[in-house]
């Protein structure tokens, strides 16, 4: 590894014009005051979040990542751990935040507040090792703490801890920050070992989230600021400003390298999965317009953290007066950080930070329905952070504000933002209580009327949620998943001729939708009309051949009219793709037995009441075949 022309600690760059003292071996050497930050940031964080550990998990993505996934959810296995490196599901590639989920449900089983705990864990460990890196790197004990204690006690980092599928956000930031330290360990001492190191630490954050794809960015801000390894110069042209820097880009390449598949496989996945939007959808400038009143509104949020949400729906239409207001606020602060860079650097090193670090998620690339999302500042908000910390420190050395005042500021500070975050992360406790809270602070929220009407229908509270799948629908006729769910809370109430007639609307939006298939199959059933449930469940295994629930209920309908031959293919084929499930095996058992083969049959009640012990069904056919095989051998 070559090394760059610029090392760390240059002289030209001034101790006491940057407001950081210029570093030595005993500056950066922990002591017991150190250890008495860490010590408090590490309780008050936990004290903060430990009310998680009486938590449920939220019904938006918890089910997809931990509960309602088969494969998480049985543990750790070979079979998993295979799958987590070559499942593309949730339209991302991060093996290692499903095998954290897998490790937590082979310990904790499907306990949430212990899924959640140990999410919080990884937030205090973040929380300690941000403080360690800017210690270390900027030799600036009580500025670095202040910046600790605010990634850890901000209301805007609650959604990225206190909801189990963010897993990925807190795993991905550890590595993150791990790989920053051991940056700072190479720019001390360029090695390849080193620079390995490095490379490490960020393939496995990118395998948590791709999230750290700015990261090589990231370096190169750093190398400005705190680690002087290159100077702001403004008497110089643009080749010879681009010549000092190519040294130091040049040394980030091999980690763009790494950077590369992980953007190629996000892009192709999501869009995939559908979850990219396309132009017709969600034209270019709307999403300018988005993304730069999305930076305004991170800003103000950051400041002024009320009417948090976990899902904002995103309008059609962006007022001018917003996209305008936004593009002079980020111009102004941009202008104010490139003036002072010199003088001040921490100031365009935390603000690009914060600009750029939210690049992949700022709404260029549509990704989902959402306009923006709290979890997105999880990474960005430490450069922001940065910038007015070490900004305001230093305007207060340059006023004469005494230690006490400006102790006492910051305390005060902090106080109020863990108050608020307290109060935040008791919003998290059910999906009942966040998605009341969300719909009090948010307008024409279909996505979370629809999703709090799915929680109340699965408490069998069918009528509520009727009302709330009737909102979603209101506020967008179409809305496909609203639409499914109205009808299957119809038939809970019996209403199974609506349903049928709203079922047939959908076929006509999605002809080839399983899910619809299956939901009117199931429509027909009820009402007895065999063969057409028989019809509507073939057709959606043919759609979909790996759908487990297609082939159950076509298995079943099967060995009710008699034609046990296909119904033991089809129950076959559901045991395959779920091997775990008691239903299955028990619905493949009554298959074989009314086949005369009990025999067969035995295995399979056995292997339901092993998945399910207190199955009283199983049991009860468990018997019926052994007295049916003692019959055949007499």
């Amino acid at each position: 590894m070559k090394k760059p022309t610029r090392k760390f600690g240059n002289k030209n760059r001034q101790g006491d014009r940057t407001g950081v003292l210029r570093r030595s071996r005993s500056e950066t050497t922990f002591d017991q005051s150190d250890l008495w930050i860490a010590f408090g940031l590490a309780i008050s964080t936990l004290a903060l979040y430990a009310q998680v550990v009486s938590h449920q998990f939220i019904n938006f993505d918890d089910d997809l990542y931990i509960w309602n996934n088969p494969t998480v959810s049985s543990g750790v296995t070979l079979k998993g751990i295979a799958w987590a490196f070559t499942s593309f599901d949730s339209g991302i590639w991060h093996p290692l935040t499903w095998l954290s989920h897998m490790i937590d449900t082979q310990i904790f089983g499907l306990n949430a507040g212990a899924h959640l705990f140990m999410n919080a864990l990884i937030h205090v460990a973040n929380s300690l090792l941000l403080f360690v890196f800017l210690r270390r790197a900027t030799a600036a004990r009580w500025e670095s703490a202040i910046v600790a204690a605010l990634f850890a006690l901000h209301p805007l980092h609650v959604e990225s801890v206190a909801w189990a599928s963010e897993r990925k956000d807190t795993l991905s930031t550890f590595f993150g920050i791990v790989c920053l330290l051991a940056y700072t360990r190479y720019v001390e001492q360029p090695s390849w070992k080193r620079y390995l190191l490095v490379a490490f630490a960020l393939a496995l954050g990118l395998m948590a989230k791709p999230m750290l794809v700015t990261w090589p960015l990231v370096m190169l801000l750093l190398d400005y600021w705190p680690f002087a390894r290159i100077e702001w110069r403004t008497d110089i042209d643009f080749k010879r400003f681009a010549k000092a820097w190519w040294p130091l880009i040049r040394e980030k390449l091999p980690l763009c390298l790494i950077v590369a598949p992980f953007l190629f496989v996000t892009y192709f996945t999501q869009a995939h999965e559908g979850a990219v939007a396309d132009s017709i959808a969600a034209p270019i400038s709307w999403r300018v317009a988005n993304s730069l009143v999305s930076y305004a509104k991170y800003l103000f949020l950051t400041f002024w953290p009320q009417g948090l949400a976990i899902y904002y729906p995103s309008v059609d239409y962006t007022p001018a007066w917003q996209w305008v207001t936004a593009v002079i606020l980020l111009v102004v602060i941009t202008a104010v950080a490139f003036h002072n860079a010199k003088e001040r650097p921490y100031v365009i090193s935390g603000w690009l930070w914060f600009l750029g670090t939210l690049v992949p998620v700022i709404g260029l690339v549509q990704i989902g329905s959402q306009a923006m999302a709290d979890r997105y500042t999880y990474v960005p908000s430490i450069g922001l952070f940065v910038a007015l910390v070490f900004g305001l420190g230093q305007l207060a050395r340059s006023w004469g504000i005494g230690r006490v005042a400006v102790t006492t500021a910051s305390t005060a500070v902090i106080l109020v933002l863990a108050a608020l975050t307290a109060w935040q992360v008791r919003r998290w406790h059910d999906s009942e209580t966040l998605f009341t809270y969300v719909l009090s602070v948010t307008s024409d929220n279909r996505v979370i009327q629809n999703n709090l009407g799915s929680y109340l229908g699965q408490q069998g509270r069918h009528g509520e949620a009727i009302t709330h799948f009737a909102e979603a629908l209101r506020i967008k006729p179409d809305y496909f998943d609203a639409l499914e769910n109205m009808g299957f809370a119809l038939m809970k109430q019996g209403k199974t001729e609506e349903a049928i007639d709203l079922y047939q609307r959908m076929m006509r939006m999605k002809p080839e939708s399983p899910k619809i298939h299956l939901q009117l199959g199931r429509a027909f059933a009820d009402q007895g009309k065999n063969e057409e449930a028989v019809r509507e469940f073939r057709r959606a295994s043919e759609v979909a051949p790996n759908d487990f629930e297609s082939r159950m209920n076509l298995g079943q309908m099967l060995t009710r009219q008699g034609n046990l031959s296909e119904a033991t293919a089809q129950l076959n084929e559901a045991v395959r793709l779920r091997p775990d499930s008691p239903e299955a095996h028990n619905d493949l058992g009554i298959a074989l037995i009314m086949a005369g083969q009990p025999e067969g049959s035995l295995a399979h009640f056995s292997t339901a009441l092993r998945l399910k012990p207190d199955f009283a069904v199983a049991q009860d056919n468990l018997r019926r075949a052994q007295k049916q095989l003692e019959a055949q051998q007499k």
